[in-house]
């Protein structure tokens, strides 16, 4: 059943770009399932767009929180950049409020860092690349960067070696199989891969030779060869429930806007994560932390965006 939300166009200028700004980010299909209400000029709440919810590959909403904290970290950057100093407080009424995800202060005028102009400038050049890389891997100190950006918001990025890296793509794939004999997965697929989510002109080539790194949404176009061993890298939190991954989609869209500012291209693999979710097992908790996250990172060309959602569609009127 689709809920009908009211709407409202923000008429501050300012607050307007940090919308613009959050809705942005990456989010898991493309599905952007946040909305958000301005009160008063000076609070911005998160809220969770249900109807944008993966209700079969993501029955925790692990997924939905993950994208809604890509969507918060974005809306921090763009607060920064605008000179403001953003107050967030994550869950603030989980027991009454579920939707309501995280409110943000704007906070204070003040003058605006390099490091937050930078990031905002790289929120519209970020994309998720599915194209075969270069075979060159990403120099250390790049993932030096990278590991540090996610420790900013409370998450570890795990860079793996070659033989673990090619392990992984063996449980994407296995995943993958598994996944497709599933009928009610494939139909939730099929809605999020035609004219919205992620649509045939991003999913990339197939792949031609042995190693496939991109997920293949069933649609992807021509065939090409992707790089012989492709580097991934795993995110991961402390913990596994709704706080966690908040943290973990900041930890994500900061990366990937470092990533983006140091030439780096990203797509993800995250079939073996959708496929515990959907059927409700639980890792173990190791010294690396609960995986949210697989990320395959490289030098890829320039690619098409995927759609996003009009300003106007994320804004909820005052209640």
């Amino acid at each position: 059943m689709i809920t009908s939300y009211p709407t409202a166009h923000p008429t501050d200028l300012a607050v307007r770009r940090l919308i613009v700004a959050a809705g942005q980010a990456a989010s898991v299909n493309n599905t952007q399932p946040w909305r958000f209400r301005v009160l008063h000029g000076e609070l911005v709440e998160l809220l969770a767009d249900w109807d944008r919810w993966l209700r079969v590959s993501d029955p925790r909403g692990r997924s939905l929180h993950v994208s809604c904290g890509a969507a918060l970290l974005n809306l921090r950057v763009a607060a920064r950049a605008a000179g403001r100093t953003p107050g967030v407080r994550l869950l603030p009424d989980p027991d009454r409020r579920p939707d309501l995800l995280a409110v943000t202060q704007i906070g204070l005028r003040g003058r605006p860092s390099a490091e937050s102009r930078e990031l905002y400038d790289l929120i519209p050049v970020r994309r998720t690349n599915r194209m075969p890389f270069l075979d060159r891997p990403v120099p250390a100190p790049v993932l030096a960067e990278l590991r540090a950006a996610a420790a900013l918001e409370r998450a570890r990025l795990i860079t793996l070696d070659r033989r673990a890296a090619m392990d992984v793509l063996d449980h994407a794939a296995i995943a993958g199989d598994e996944l497709a004999r599933d009928e009610e997965y494939l139909a939730e697929l099929r809605a999020w891969t035609g004219g919205r989510g992620v649509p045939p002109y991003v999913q990339g080539p197939m792949a031609g030779g042995r190693v496939d790194p991109v997920r293949d949404f069933g649609r992807r176009r021509g065939e090409a060869g992707f790089e012989p061993y492709p580097g991934l890298a795993v995110l991961t939190t402390a913990g596994d429930g709704p706080l966690d991954w908040l943290r973990a989609g900041q930890a994500l869209q900061r990366v990937l806007l470092v990533a983006a500012g140091r030439g780096v291209s990203a797509s993800f693999l995250n079939q073996p994560l959708d496929l515990r979710d959907m059927r409700r097992r639980a890792d173990p908790r190791t010294r690396h932390g609960h995986p949210q996250m697989i990320l395959r990172l490289g030098y890829g060309p320039v690619v098409a965006r995927a759609p996003r959602r009009p300003v106007g569609d994320l804004v909820m009127a005052e209640s």
